[in-house]
């Protein structure tokens, strides 16, 4: 009778997955002649988010890690092969995008492989064979040079199971006479060229004020809490500002990010905490809490939190409403034009992340 009740608990019991995740790393060469190249990803970070949230696994979402190195550049040690970490893996895409905004170009010696090993050791890569591990990585001078063998970094490529794809910034036929394409076949990545001083394609759209309106009216939602709150609201706005600064239409793009499961603050956010741990606000103290709740008992907590995660619930479903509309009217305006397509960073990442997400199997 036991072995008959556990086989019926097992049976009808549904099993839980654990949350796959994209890790996603990009290595940029900082040397003197890649400003443009900057200035790309700067306009396209956030539509590479907003491609990676759109990706789920059995129908449900993901979560996006996101880590940053630099090389080819006077300011880092040649002791270190010109080979700097930016950013471990990270879900905070407030500080993915701060990394970005403060890189700076500087003559040096660019050594691929050695920036792809570095990659390879140094970060906490999933062992999970389910998760999509992917690097990136652009640059405009021999693939071959430094201290590195191209073959070492696609053998530890393959036994890490990480996708290794090359982004060149000039002439196709050049990359590939400079070893970028041998790069990207031998650690089954693919192989982009890009030219990294053409400004990118933009579309603004009549959906882009009512997106920016449902921002200011999302931040309004983000309530810090602990010693960190104001700094990481700061650092919330300033990326707000980045994306301003760029253009309108990056700053759409940054807006939609933050609207989606991907973006998530549980370590400074009021709402986000709570649904990472829905015991977390009755575990801080008086002072920890946002101004607001301050003074608030345990239900009083609970209610004030549950009113602004539906308040933010409402806003992220209109903007999710706008952003189809939007979509739909890129996509218009794009068949329409005459304009030639050419691959740029965002768009060379955006496709290949979106058919090696497929061909593993996610949504």
């Amino acid at each position: 009778m036991k072995s008959i009740c556990l086989a019926l608990f097992f049976f009808f019991t549904p099993l839980i997955f654990a949350q796959r995740k994209v890790q996603l790393v990009i290595l940029f060469d900082t040397s003197n002649s890649m400003d443009g190249l900057l200035n790309q990803a700067k306009a396209r970070i956030w539509e590479i988010v907003n491609e990676a949230s759109t990706i789920t696994f059995q129908g449900a979402p993901i979560s996006l890690e996101i880590a940053m190195y630099d090389y080819g550049n006077t300011s880092i040690p040649a002791s270190q092969n010109y080979v700097r970490k930016q950013l471990d893996f990270s879900t905070d895409l407030d500080l993915v995008s701060e990394k970005l905004f403060g890189l700076r170009t500087s003559g040096g010696d660019e050594y691929c492989a050695a920036v792809i090993v570095s990659a390879l050791n140094d970060l906490a890569w999933s062992t999970d064979p389910q998760d999509l591990k992917l690097i990136y990585i652009a640059g405009n001078e021999s693939f071959k040079q430094g201290p590195i063998a191209t073959g070492l970094a696609c053998e530890l490529a393959t036994d890490k199971k990480v996708l290794v794809s090359t982004i060149f910034c000039g002439d196709r036929a050049q990359g590939i006479a400079l070893g970028w394409k041998n790069g990207a076949d031998c650690a089954k990545g693919d192989f982009f060229n890009i030219y990294s001083n053409e400004s990118v394609q933009q579309i603004d759209t009549p959906f882009d004020d009512a997106i920016i309106e449902q921002n200011r009216k999302l931040n309004e939602t983000y309530l810090g809490f602990g010693a960190n709150a104001s700094v990481s609201k700061e650092l919330q706005i300033r990326q707000d500002q980045n994306a301003l600064g760029m253009s309108k239409s990056v700053e759409t793009e940054r807006y939609l990010a933050k609207s989606k499961s991907t973006y998530k603050n549980d370590k400074w956010d009021i709402v986000d905490a709570n649904k990472a741990d829905s015991t977390k606000i009755l575990q801080l103290s008086d002072e920890e809490l946002p101004d607001p709740m301050k003074g608030m008992n345990a239900e009083e907590r609970k209610a004030y939190v549950q009113q602004k995660t539906e308040e933010r619930a409402a806003i992220q479903k209109e903007m999710e409403r706008l952003e189809a509309e939007r979509r739909n009217y890129i996509t218009t305006q794009k068949a329409n034009s005459e304009t030639t397509k050419t691959d740029d960073f965002g768009t060379a990442v955006a496709t290949s992340l979106r058919k090696n997400a497929k061909t593993l199997g996610f949504d």
